[in-house]
C-alpha cells in the first residue's frame, strides 16, 4: 500500500531503512468509493492526503451553484486544502472521489512530528511545496494569458491521463471553459 509514497519520496530525497519506517507509521490508509468526500466546503480540512491509487478533484460552487475544478489529484500526487489544513479555517472548497481510491492520510500532529523528526522529510515536503506552488503560479498564468485552444494543447502535453480519466466536463471546469467551448476545441485539434 506505500508503493507510490515510497517512489514519490525517493524520487526527490533518500531515507534510510528506519526512517521509511517511521514515515509509514505515521500514515493511516483509507479506501474510499467514487463520489465520496474527502473533504466538504465548511469543514476544516485535518488531514493531508497522499493518492497511492485513484483519482481526486477539489473544487468550489460559486453563488449560482456553478462548479469550479481547482485541481485534480491522481497516483502519487498530493491533494487538501492546505489554506484549511495550517490555519484550522473552514474550507471553501470541497474534495471528491473521483476513481475508487487507496489514501494514505496524514493528520498535522503526525506531519509535524515527520517534519521535526527526520530532517530529510521536511526537505521532502519543501520540495513538493515548492512544485504545488510553481504549478500553481503556471495555472494562474495559462489562465489568464492563453486563448482555449492553447490551454488545451499544454494540458494534454503535460496531463495526458486527464483526457482518460477525467470526465469532459470537469477538464472544461478546470481550463475555464464551457463544455461546449472544450468540444470545439478539441474536435478542431483532432482535425
Amino acid at each position: 500500500m506505500f508503493d507510490q509514497l515510497y517512489k514519490s519520496i525517493h524520487q526527490h530525497i533518500s531515507l534510510t531503512d528506519e526512517e521509511w519506517e517511521m514515515c509509514k507509521n505515521n500514515f493511516r490508509p483509507k479506501r474510499m468509493l467514487k463520489r465520496q468526500f474527502l473533504l466538504q466546503e465548511g469543514d476544516v480540512c485535518r488531514e493531508l492526503a497522499f493518492v497511492e491509487k485513484g483519482a481526486l478533484y477539489s473544487y468550489s460552487v460559486d453563488s449560482k451553484g456553478n462548479q469550479h475544478v481547482i485541481r485534480f489529484a491522481f497516483d502519487g500526487w498530493w491533494i487538501a486544502d492546505l489554506q484549511s489544513f495550517f490555519t484550522d479555517n473552514p474550507s471553501t472548497y470541497n474534495i471528491e472521489v473521483l476513481e475508487d481510491s487507496e489514501l494514505l492520510m496524514l493528520d498535522r500532529i503526525n506531519h509535524e512530528k515527520l517534519l521535526k523528526e527526520i530532517p530529510s522529510y521536511e526537505r521532502y515536503h519543501r520540495i513538493i511545496i515548492q512544485n504545488a506552488y510553481i504549478a500553481l503560479q503556471q495555472r494562474v498564468e495559462n489562465a489568464l494569458g492563453l486563448t482555449a485552444e492553447e490551454k488545451y494543447a499544454r494540458l494534454i502535453q503535460h496531463n495526458p491521463e486527464f483526457m482518460n480519466r477525467v470526465p469532459l466536463n470537469l477538464v472544461a471546469s478546470y481550463l475555464g471553459m464551457s463544455p461546449e467551448t472544450l468540444s470545439r476545441v478539441r474536435s478542431n485539434f483532432s482535425g
